[in-house]
């Protein structure tokens, strides 16, 4: 409304100056140049304030007796010069606001298109994300299953060598007894006692086969080595080893080289043969053994 009033009042001022403007050109001139800012539409609306001002120094000015004109018409060009700077002036800020407000708005899209282009990375590296951990779970599955794969073979593996171990080792025992019974009839003496064990076949000889204190062989252990030397003779059966016990100083060790020569004597290769004696007690159930490796 204010405003409005100023406009209103400028235009009413205008008035009174066309009709004299014909009887003074300066008149004239600084009227046309107010009009010019109202003829305008850029500049129509603006510094109003400034442009009444103006109009009231330049009617002042054309109406003021002589003595008074030079000062009045120093007013009314400085008047119409602060209208037309005034006017340059709210222009300019119009453009610097305009200018603003579109780069505002061009601030506002490179913000919204930076945060499309965030969630569009965003959602590719989640999608991303999500390949490699379905690559990850699926090469984890592969892995467990080639796991219990490979455990499966092991276990068949271990389950058909179990059973090949079992059936050779039935087999060793079986070839063994044969060979037992085949040597017991061809040197017509009884075996020691015998087993297996992880050593191999163990035969023990018990504590009569020398005499206390003594490397000698009793006539029974005599018999035993003939016969010892017959079964490890069929099938040249592997190498052996023989390990002789007594608490004394160097009697095992006698006991065992007694023995090798009683196999010897009945005719088993001498280079298949070890010897050791063991500084501990003969006993009752054991005073040498012989090993058989497989």
């Amino acid at each position: 409304m204010r405003a409005r009033s100023i406009y209103l009042a400028a235009g009413l001022l205008a008035l009174p100056l066309l009709a004299v403007a014909a009887d003074d050109p300066l008149v004239l001139q600084l009227n046309q140049r107010l009009m010019a800012i109202s003829a305008n539409p850029d500049t129509a609306n603006l510094s109003a304030f400034e442009r009444m001002q103006a109009q009231q120094a330049v009617s002042t000015f054309s109406t003021a007796k002589r003595r008074d004109q030079e000062l009045t018409r120093y007013l009314a060009e400085r008047r119409v010069e602060i209208a037309e700077t005034a006017v340059r002036a709210a222009l300019a800020q119009r453009e610097v606001d305009q200018l603003e407000r579109t780069r505002s708005d061009l601030l506002i899209e490179a913000s919204r298109r930076e945060a499309a282009r965030a969630r569009q990375e965003a959602e590719r590296l989640r999608v991303q994300a999500q390949i490699q951990a379905e690559e990850s779970e699926r090469l984890r599955l592969a892995a467990e299953s080639e796991v219990l794969a490979r455990q499966d073979a092991e276990n068949a593996l271990t389950s058909v060598a179990g059973k090949q171990q079992q059936r050779l080792s039935a087999a060793q025992q079986n070839a063994a007894k044969l060979a037992r019974e085949e040597a017991e009839l061809v040197s017509g003496q009884a075996l020691p006692a015998s087993k297996f064990d992880s050593r191999g076949e163990v035969f023990t000889l018990t504590g009569d086969a020398y005499a206390n204190g003594q490397a000698a062989l009793s006539n029974a252990a005599k018999n035993q080595a003939k016969a010892l030397g017959e079964y490890l003779n069929i099938g040249r059966k592997g190498r052996v080893r023989i390990e002789a016990y007594d608490n004394a100083n160097g009697v095992g060790q006698r006991r065992a080289e007694a023995l090798r020569d009683a196999l010897v004597g009945a005719g088993v290769a001498s280079n298949r043969i070890q010897v050791a004696g063991k500084k501990a007690a003969s006993t009752r159930a054991r005073s040498a053994e012989v090993i058989v490796s497989p």
